[in-house]
C-alpha cells in the first residue's frame, strides 16, 4: 500500500528509512488506521503526551507500518476529550492505551477495558506523572498496592493458581493468574508494571546528550538497539548524516547482541526442558562471546557504545580477524548443538507442539518479531526497510510455520547462523572513515534545526524518529524536542508490548508446568514493557 493512499499530508523524517509524520483529525485517525489493519499493516506504537500549549498541547500519537513504510499519527486533543479507540482495529492497541490514561490522563473513549496498568496505587498524590505542569513524586509511603479486577473463570473443578509477582529465578517481577481444571489451563490474565521506574518523565528532564543513554537502559538485552533509535530519532530531528563507517559498526554492536541473546536462551530453553547439558554449552558460548565484546568494545553488553553521529568505539584489523574467528568457531559449535537439540527425543517432545500460536491469530493479535515470524509472519526490518548498511548487505529474513516452542527455537538457530554471517560480511567489508562526527557539530546542526523551527508557524516542537530491528523484533523510538534541545517528550517502546498478550493465548489447552518453557521461548522484557 502507498502512502498515498492513505491521504495523509505527511513530511519525510529520516532518509533513507521510509518513516513520515502527519497531523491528523479525529476521523482520520480511525479512518488511516483502518486502512492499514485492510492493507495488512499493523499497530508499532501507541503513546500519548500533555505539553505546554505552546509546544503543542495534549495529543494522543501512534506509528503504523505497513509496505509504505512507517508513519507517525498525531491527534492533537485541544478540546481536552479523549480520543477514539484504536483496540478494534488493533487488539494490542488496548494496553497501550490503558498505559498512556495511567500516564497522561488521555483516556480511549468507548474503551472495554479501563483498568490500569502501569498503576498500581503506589504512585502518590498529584495526578498522571506525565501531565502537563505535573510535580516529580515518591511512592505513597505505607501505602499497599489496589487490588487488581482479574476476570474470574468459574465452573466445576476449576481452580486459580497465582504465580509470582516474586519469582523463584532471577527475571523481573510479573503477576500470572492462571485458571485452570487440573493441570490444564483454561485462562491465563498478566498483571505487569511491577518495574516501573518512570523512565518516560526522566527523559523530559535530560537533554538531548543524556537520551541515548538513558534509551539504552530501557532494557539491558536490548541496549545496542535502543540506543540506535534513540540516536536515529536525534539525527532526524537534526537532519544529520552519519559517517559510512559509523553505520557499519552500529550493525556489527546489533548483531551481535542478537547473537549473545539467541545463545542465552537457546541454553534457557534447552535448561527447562530438562537438558542441563545445552544451558551448559551455550553459556559456555555466550560467555566468550560477551568477553570478547568487553575487550573490543569495553562492555560485555556494549552499553554506550551508540551515540548521536555515530559510536563511541571503533575496531582495528587485528580485532576484526578475532571477531571473524570467532563467528567462524560459533557457528560450527551452533551446528553440532543443533544436531543434539533436534535429535533428543525427550527434548523435542517438550518442544512440538507447546504454546502453539497460529498465524491467523498472531495476525489478529498483533503478534511482531521473532515470535512472529515462527508463526509465518514475514517481517524484518533489515530485508523489509533496510537502512545502511542492510541496504548493501542482503540480510535474509528467516522465518518458520509452526508456531510453537520448537519453531521459536529453530527460529533462533536460523537467525544466529544469518548473524554470523552478516558478522563476517561486515568485517570484511568495513569501510574506511570516522566512526562518529565529533559532538560538536552534531549539537549545532540540532541546535541550528530547533532555532529555525523556532521561528516558523507552530514554533515549539521538533520531532524525530527511530525505527531498527532488534533480536527480539523492532524497536520504535519517537521524540519532541524544544527550544535549546529540551526532550519535550521520548517514547521507547519495545516489541514486548505486542507479544505479551499473545502469550496469554499461547498457554490455552497447555498444562501448567509447560508454562515456563513457553514463557522462555517468547522472552519478553519486563523493564522494557513498565516505563
Amino acid at each position: 500500500m502507498p502512502l498515498a493512499h492513505l491521504e495523509l499530508d505527511a513530511r519525510r523524517l529520516a532518509a533513507p528509512l521510509p518513516l513520515w509524520q502527519a497531523d491528523v483529525e479525529r476521523g482520520q485517525w480511525t479512518a488511516t488506521a483502518d486502512r492499514v489493519a485492510a492493507g495488512g499493516g499493523r499497530l508499532v506504537a501507541l503513546w500519548a503526551c500533555d505539553l505546554a500549549p505552546a509546544q503543542g498541547g495534549a495529543a494522543v500519537h501512534a506509528a503504523l507500518a505497513g509496505s509504505f513504510g512507517l508513519v507517525w499519527l498525531r491527534l492533537p486533543l485541544d478540546d481536552g476529550r479523549g480520543y477514539p479507540d484504536l483496540a478494534p482495529t488493533f487488539a494490542c492497541a488496548a494496553r497501550m492505551q490503558r498505559a498512556a490514561a495511567d500516564l497522561t490522563g488521555l483516556r480511549a473513549q468507548g474503551a472495554r477495558d479501563t483498568r490500569p496498568w502501569l498503576d498500581h496505587g503506589l504512585w502518590g498524590e498529584g495526578g498522571p506523572p506525565l501531565a502537563h505542569g505535573a510535580a516529580p513524586r515518591g511512592a505513597a509511603p505505607g501505602r499497599l498496592p489496589d487490588d487488581y479486577d482479574f476476570v474470574r473463570v468459574e465452573g466445576d473443578g476449576v481452580h486459580e493458581i497465582a504465580v509470582g509477582p516474586v519469582h523463584a529465578g532471577i527475571i523481573e517481577p510479573g503477576h500470572f493468574r492462571f485458571s485452570v481444571v487440573g493441570e490444564k489451563v483454561l485462562r491465563l490474565e498478566q498483571r505487569l508494571g511491577y518495574t516501573h521506574k518512570g523512565i518516560e518523565r526522566r527523559f523530559t528532564e535530560l537533554g538531548v546528550r543524556g537520551a541515548p543513554r538513558l534509551a539504552g537502559r530501557v532494557s539491558g538485552d536490548s541496549t545496542v538497539a535502543c540506543a540506535w533509535a534513540c540516536c536515529m530519532a536525534l539525527e532526524a530531528a537534526a537532519g544529520l548524516e552519519v559517517p559510512r563507517r559509523a553505520r557499519w559498526l552500529r550493525a556489527l554492536l546489533l548483531e551481535r547482541e542478537r547473537v549473545a541473546n539467541h545463545l542465552g536462551d537457546l541454553g534457557a530453553l534447552g535448561n527447562d526442558a530438562g537438558l542441563a547439558f545445552g544451558l551448559a554449552q551455550f553459556s559456555r558460548l555466550r560467555e566468550d562471546w560477551q568477553r570478547l565484546s568487553h575487550e573490543l568494545f569495553g562492555h560485555r553488553l556494549m552499553m554506550d557504545r551508540v551515540v548521536p553521529g555515530g559510536v563511541a568505539c571503533d575496531v582495528d584489523t587485528a580485532a576484526l580477524a578475532r571477531l571473524r574467528a570467532q563467528c567462524d568457531a560459533v557457528e560450527r559449535e551452533l551446528g553440532t548443538l543443533r544436531g543434539i537439540y533436534d535429535e533428543h527425543a525427550g527434548l523435542q517432545d517438550r518442544f512440538m507442539g507447546a504454546g502453539r500460536v497460529e498465524r491467523e491469530l498472531a495476525l489478529r493479535l498483533g503478534l511482531t518479531g521473532l515470535a512472529a515470524r515462527a508463526s509465518g509472519l514475514a517481517g524484518d526490518l533489515r530485508a523489509d526497510h533496510p537502512c545502511a548498511p542492510y541496504d548493501e548487505l542482503g540480510a535474509r529474513a528467516c522465518m518458520r510455520a509452526g508456531g510453537d516452542v520448537a519453531a521459536r527455537v529453530a527460529l533462533r538457530f536460523d537467525e544466529a547462523v544469518e548473524s554470523l554471517r552478516l558478522l563476517r560480511e561486515i568485517a570484511a567489508r568495513l569501510p574506511a572513515g570516522a566512526p562518529a562526527l565529533p559532538a560538536a557539530q552534531w549539537e549545532a546542526r540540532l541546535a541550528a534545526q530547533l532555532e529555525a523551527a523556532g521561528r516558523a508557524p507552530g514554533a515549539g516542537r521538533v520531532p524525530g524518529a527511530g525505527w531498527v530491528e532488534g533480536w527480539r523484533g523492532e524497536v520504535f523510538v519517537a521524540l519532541e524536542l524544544g527550544a535549546g534541545g529540551q526532550v519535550l517528550r521520548c517514547h521507547v517502546h519495545d516489541p514486548s508490548w505486542q507479544n505479551w498478550p499473545v502469550l496469554e493465548h499461547a498457554v490455552i489447552g497447555n498444562i501448567v508446568p509447560d508454562f515456563p518453557l513457553i514463557n522462555k521461548s517468547f522472552n519478553l522484557g519486563y523493564s522494557a514493557h513498565d516505563l
